[in-house]
């Protein structure tokens, strides 16, 4: 089931999300990173390193929070696209005097090297990237081993509201599909994590007007769905869709599910190195009795 939802997502059309231009931080994604470090109290390991991975649309005032909770820790942004990285370094890097001071390690503005930080934090990420699968096998290459993952993303109940009022008109679906929180989990264990805690809560924001509840989805993402209106939509749709929400409730419910793994040792495959033939046992039994006369 789970490979059947992320083939919902255009992966033409993540890539166009990813390389949009830079702007600040969703105030939704802010929100859930803040409650998101909440769980970090629960954790007892301190990294010494730690990477945050897309750090403009998961919440540039989060990744101060972060790096006031570990000052002393090595810290990498990962930015796959070139103008969300100028924009993490314009935002992220701190000025020269503090630089100075030497106080905190500087922030390095490139992936992590294999096996080599202890906390890789994702907030919002997952459920906008086409081949999630792969981006988690680069979370657990990064991290060291007992290292941790931290990430949230959207689940299935997400947008509610609007998916009803779609359907109402007779539209296609206004979003693509988002992933359950088992089948994240399952995901997690197939890439190689252990220990996987999913949780989700519900958050619904009201609006005082059509437009800032349109403002506010555009900040969000895109509809990633391969079935989605192909062509450009008009006025007049647009006027209907805006009369359409006027005589709703001015409100849109996400659901946002929490994730936590760890990256086990390595475990070794017990069958495919131990395998020998009853003939050879028995021929390996006799040389020892012989060496033993």
């Amino acid at each position: 089931m789970a490979e059947q939802r992320s083939s919902l997502i255009d992966p033409q059309a993540a890539k166009r999300w990813q390389s949009r231009p830079a702007a600040a931080s969703p105030w939704l994604h802010e929100e859930v990173a803040r409650r998101m470090q909440e769980r970090l109290d629960l954790i007892r390991l301190q990294p010494s390193s730690w990477a945050h991975w897309g750090s403009v649309g998961g919440g540039l005032q989060a990744h101060a929070l972060l790096a006031q909770r570990y000052p002393k820790a090595c810290c990498f942004v990962v930015e796959s696209e070139p103008a969300q990285r100028r924009y993490a370094v314009s935002r992220l890097t701190r000025p020269w005097w503090q630089r100075l001071l030497g106080r905190q390690p500087p922030t390095q503005f490139a992936s992590p090297g294999t096996n080599s930080v202890q906390m890789l934090w994702a907030n919002m990420l997952l459920h906008m990237v086409a081949d999630p699968q792969a981006m988690m096998r680069q979370w657990h290459e990064a991290l060291a081993v007992d290292g941790f993952l931290m990430f949230s993303c959207l689940g299935p109940d997400s947008l509610l509201e609007l998916r009803q009022l779609y359907r109402e008109l007779g539209w296609s679906a206004p979003a693509h599909e988002f992933t359950d929180m088992h089948d994240w989990g399952d995901r997690l264990l197939q890439v190689g994590f252990a220990q996987p805690v999913m949780d989700m809560e519900r958050i619904t924001l009201t609006f005082a007007t059509v437009g800032r509840l349109l403002e506010e989805l555009r900040g969000l993402g895109r509809n990633l769905h391969p079935d989605r209106f192909s062509a450009l939509r008009g006025r007049r749709w647009h006027g209907q869709l805006q009369q359409a929400l006027a005589s709703k409730p001015l409100q849109l419910t996400f659901e946002i599910i929490y994730g936590h793994a760890i990256k086990p040792k390595a475990r070794l495959d017990v069958a495919s190195h131990s395998e020998i033939s009853l003939d050879e046992m028995r021929a390996s039994l006799a040389r020892r009795r012989n060496q033993s006369i």
